[in-house]
């Protein structure tokens, strides 16, 4: 068999290597000779000189970042109001909009430092709306007396006219057509341009389709206008995978080949036929391989070759950037085929820092510092270089010093060419294209609607407005043209310098307190594979759960647990920490038995098994650490002289712990975890359902060196949890799951004779989330399908009412509508599923009859199909009044209820008439509004503008009030203190006869 008729290699490269060693090996080759070094000075120094001397009457990125700088409260405001303003149908939201960001900056006192139009214009529109609107007045009080003066209408003309100026200098043209006619005009200063068309990935079959047409149409606008000039000399499209397919992720991988492939097969015929440049554009680093998978599988298609336009981008900040280019090249080899190849710094830098540190990550995909990444562009450089002509490097560069540096390491000029954003990088090209008529640029053109327009305008200014950026640092004359010369090489000095320093690898991300429970990325196939084999190899042995508990055993468990009291109470608190640890630790290293465990007993997806391993190790380290400091040395307390107070805590005696099945492995653990640490022994009494995570548990902390009169496990239904709470010997409860049995253990506990014992409780709720017109439709949609239907809804934090302004409504629920349609339902040991089965059949059985109930009484919006077995399909209902909600229903189910803006009073009132109080989510542009909601509600999580399930231990504490529980907070500061009972100690130091401490220090 041929080369090419073999399946193409799959790209293969340790997804976050180590820094220094990267660093090592690019400083070795990093020098260039005195000479050559002495040019690109030259070079640079007249790049630079050229765009802080740019007069362009217009104006550019770099006029914005000079007038506002994202270090300002102007520039922030200003930010924030491009990326909303426009997509904000309703005069009165639009009026709050802007009055809450005009009164975060001092836009009636800016004075303009450029002669730029459009930051003129900018700025005056601005100013004229902040004079109007002071900071400080409320929306009806400044908008009725607006009425009577300029009127609301101005004020909004004003600054939506500001916003469109600034966009519409940003993007070359609304529609393929405007942009085109507008490349013509300019066509003698660049000829050569590559079209994107704006817009967000796709959520939905419909948006894959509709951004499919697009690309095609606008390859046929182009082909037609294109003219007849060879390749590289021709113009382009820039295509976005995530934007042809709504589920373009990893663990979908099997159904993005099958899907996608052929589709960008198609879109690159058309774009064949017309012998222009194809540019796949580059993706977060988590979709990387899968992005080399599909691009691979088209390249390789008969029909595409002798066509030498197909191309993609690599990001030089990604520490594999190296690896793609040898693998890019491996497949152009292979097939005997040419490419281009886009190299540019990188767009989502802040985006894969994060996603790093959530997943826990061993290390960072992208280099912590912006001097590691440009010392990897030129390496990366010099490697394109070398591989002409079998592919065709494109440097997209608005670096002065990149530029000049290129310019010295190439030789024929025809054999590459530059890439600039529209809207920037102007007069650094045009002088270029003075100094060097020879080398060519392209200009790489956003199209797309104005409201598309501004979320990728604001991209660019957070890219280029950032301090280490050389657009911001050249637009900045405080900064000499020394400081912008100085070499990446020169900035990093050794290999051990490599790493931001304020940046912590994700594990260190909670240090010093304690270590951060360790993931993995899915993205990387390796690690995905290695962890599913370990998965099914644990699979193989069940384990024993001990049976159900009788009542004389339940009873035999408090009486052993009160006797092995004093002894682990006595223990000292660094020992009882360091068993946590030791627990955290055995944790990790049987991860894939317990996400086993986790998948069939508790019909866990992968995705949300591993999160709940990696919740329970965070709970042993993080009550550990908390444990160490609370419980160790006694607290020395104010007061006179000759006498010593202190205070301390100590443990309270036998608790019971009683935990639910969604979460029966974090849950537990964190319960028993949190009542050995202050001292208490345990009684365990795990849900029904899930007896084998509990007993596995209970081994693991026996192991780990709690004793095993300090530890009981008792296994049974709701009566043996019921005798366990009436035992009259028992020291506290700590309970998780329903409201109806929290009250149940209420009444016991306040109806028997003896001690006062502690209740905490941790039950459900009525979770809303409310949307208003300023919310992004695709950030909207993410995240309320993942606090919707994620774990199949079976989570007490999860969202189960959703109340949408009623302007953007109808597109906000056909989003969210079809994105749950992209839901995989199924087997949850298999990585693609997204949503698994229900707890049993009882649970089923509740949820079916809500089901049938709402589609007699509400609006269906989406009505999925679930396979045999206990699956509940994701269902979507439209209610006419919240009130029709009367509980809280604990399954993949979403009620959406409509609000007017000026009646979001009453959308507060019908919240806090639920008497529930657990999470709430709010998705808003407008801090005022913002801070009035979570003023007025009394809700333990509230989550802004991002999903509103997965509390991070530590770092959201989690726990409601009212009907959701009684606190305090688990995976919190105070949670451990209410555990246990507080002794003061005083002594009199005089006592012996005289204070000699005192006397001591008489002069």
């Amino acid at each position: 068999m041929s080369d090419t008729h073999r399946p193409p290699p799959r790209f293969s490269a340790p997804y976050a290597p180590d820094d220094a060693a990267i660093a090592e090996r690019l400083l070795q080759d990093a020098r260039l000779g005195a000479e050559t070094e002495a040019r690109i000075d030259q070079t640079a120094t007249r790049l630079i000189e050229a765009v802080r001397a740019n007069d362009d009457p217009l104006g550019g990125v770099e006029d914005m970042l000079r007038e506002f700088a994202l270090s300002t409260k102007e520039g922030l405001a200003l930010m924030v109001l491009a990326e909303a303003l426009l997509r904000v149908p309703d005069a009165r939201t639009a009026d709050q909009f802007i009055e809450d960001k005009l009164a975060q900056g001092d836009f009636v006192h800016h004075e303009t430092k450029s002669s730029a139009f459009l930051v003129n214009a900018s700025a005056w529109a601005l100013g004229v709306s902040a004079r109007v609107i002071q900071p400080g007045e409320t929306p009806q009080g400044t908008i009725g007396r607006l009425t009577k003066r300029l009127g609301a209408p101005a004020v909004r003309a004003a600054t939506r006219q500001a916003m469109r100026l600034m966009g519409s200098h940003f993007v070359l043209g609304e529609t393929i057509e405007a942009a085109l006619t507008r490349a013509q005009a300019h066509s003698a200063r660049a000829a050569r341009y590559s079209f994107d068309m704006l817009g967000e990935a796709a959520r939905t079959v419909d948006d894959a389709q509709r951004y499919l047409d697009s690309y095609a149409r606008a390859i046929e606008a182009i082909g037609g206008a294109a003219g007849d000039r060879p390749l590289p000399d021709r113009p382009g499209i820039s295509v976005k995978l995530s934007a042809l397919h709504p589920r373009f992720e990893a663990v979908s991988h099997a159904r993005v080949m099958t899907e996608l492939v052929p589709r960008l097969i198609d879109i690159a015929r058309r774009a064949k036929a017309f012998d222009l440049n194809f540019t796949v554009d580059a993706e977060e680093a988590d979709r990387l391989e899968l992005s080399l998978d599909v691009i691979a599988a088209a390249f390789a298609d008969p029909s595409l070759a002798g066509w030498n336009g197909f191309g993609l981008a690599i990001q030089a900040y990604q520490k594999r950037a190296g690896d793609v280019i040898d693998h890019v090249d491996a497949l152009a080899r292979r097939l005997n085929r040419r490419m281009m190849v886009r190299l540019v710094k990188g767009a989502y830098w802040d985006t894969e820092i994060k996603r790093a540190q959530e997943r826990g990550l061993d290390g960072y995909p992208v280099f912590t510092r912006k001097a590691m990444t440009d010392l990897n562009y030129v390496a990366c450089a010099r490697k394109l270089l070398a591989l002409r002509p079998r592919l065709f490097p494109q440097f997209a560069t608005h670096n002065a010093l990149t530029v000049a540096t290129v310019l010295e390491l190439a030789d024929d000029p025809t054999s590459f060419e530059f890439q600039r954003l529209h809207g920037m990088g102007e007069a650094l090209y045009a002088q270029l294209g003075e100094d060097r008529p020879d080398i060519a640029h392209r200009t790489y053109a956003p199209v797309g609607s104005h409201r598309d327009l501004l979320a990728y305008l604001v991209r660019r200014l957070l890219e280029n407005g950032a301090n280490s950026s050389f657009v911001a640092r050249a637009a900045d004359y405080s900064v000499s043209v020394a400081d912008l010369l100085r070499r990446p090489a020169d900035i990093i000095g050794a290999a051990y310098n490599a790493c931001h320093p304020d940046i912590p690898l994700p594990a260190d991300l909670y240090r010093p307190q304690r270590e951060n429970s360790h993931g993995i990325e899915f993205g990387e196939r390796a690690a995905l594979g290695k962890l599913t084999a370990a998965i099914a190899a644990e699979r193989k042995t069940a384990p024993e759960s001990g049976g159900t508990s009788t009542a004389e055993q339940a009873t035999s468990a408090v009486t052993v647990a009160r006797c092995g009291f004093k002894a682990w109470n006595d223990t000292p608190a660094r020992r009882r920490a360091d068993i946590l640890d030791k627990a955290a630790e055995l944790l990790e290293q049987r991860r894939a038995h317990f996400i086993a465990l986790l998948q069939s007993e508790g019909g866990k997806t992968l995705d949300d098994a591993l999160s709940e391993v990696r919740e329970a190790t965070d709970f042993c380290r993080y009550y550990g650490a908390l444990g160490r400091k609370l419980f160790g040395e006694a607290d020395a307390m104010p007061g006179p002289t000759g006498e010593s107070n202190v205070l301390a805590l100590r443990g309270r005696g036998a608790f019971v712990a009683i935990s639910p099945w969604n979460f029966p492995l974090a849950i537990f653990l964190g319960q028993v975890t949190a009542a050995l640490m202050a001292g208490n022994a345990v009684i365990a009494k795990p849900a029904e359902q899930t007896p084998l995570i509990a007993a596995e548990a209970v081994r693991l902390l026996h192991e780990a060196g709690v004793p095993a009169s300090a530890l009981h496990l008792v296994q049974g239904d709701g009566a043996i949890g019921a005798a366990l709470v009436a035992h009259p010997e028992i020291a506290g409860v700590v309970f998780t799951g329903s409201t109806e049995v929290a009250r149940s253990i209420n009444r016991t506990l306040a109806a028997k004779d003896g001690p006062i014992v502690p209740l905490v409780a941790e039950t459900g709720g009525i979770n809303a989330m409310i949307v208003d017109a300023t919310a992004l439709p695709e950030q909207v949609a993410d995240d309320v399908v993942t606090s919707a239907f994620r774990s199949a809804g079976q989570r007490c934090s999860a969202l189960r009412l959703l109340f949408v302004q009623d302007d953007v409504a109808d597109r906000m629920i056909e989003m969210i509508a079809g994105a749950a349609r992209e839901l995989k339902i199924g087997d949850p040991a298999d990585p693609s599923t997204h949503i698994g089965p229900v707890i049993d059949a009882e649970a089923k059985q509740k949820l079916d009859a809500h089901i049938a109930q709402m589609k007699q009484e509400a609006r269906v919006h989406f009505a999925g199909e679930a396979p045999a077995g206990n699956f509940v399909a994701p269902h979507i209902f439209e209610l006419s009044a919240a009130g029709q909600l009367k509980e809280e229903v604990f399954g993949p189910i979403l009620h959406v209820v409509r609000y007017r803006p000026d009646r979001l009073g009453e959308v507060l009132t019908a919240i806090e008439a639920t008497g529930f109080g657990l999470t709430l989510g709010i998705h808003s542009r407008i801090d005022d509004t913002i801070e009035d909601i979570v003023d007025r509600l009394q809700v333990g999580n509230i989550y802004v503008n991002r999903n509103m399930i997965g509390a991070v231990v530590g770092v959201q504490p989690f726990g409601g009030s009212g009907l959701s529980g009684t606190g305090p907070k688990a995976g919190g500061p105070h949670y451990l203190t209410r555990f246990a009972t507080e002794q003061t100690v005083t002594i009199n130091t005089a006592a012996a006869g005289g204070n000699a401490a005192l006397m001591a220090g008489v002069e």
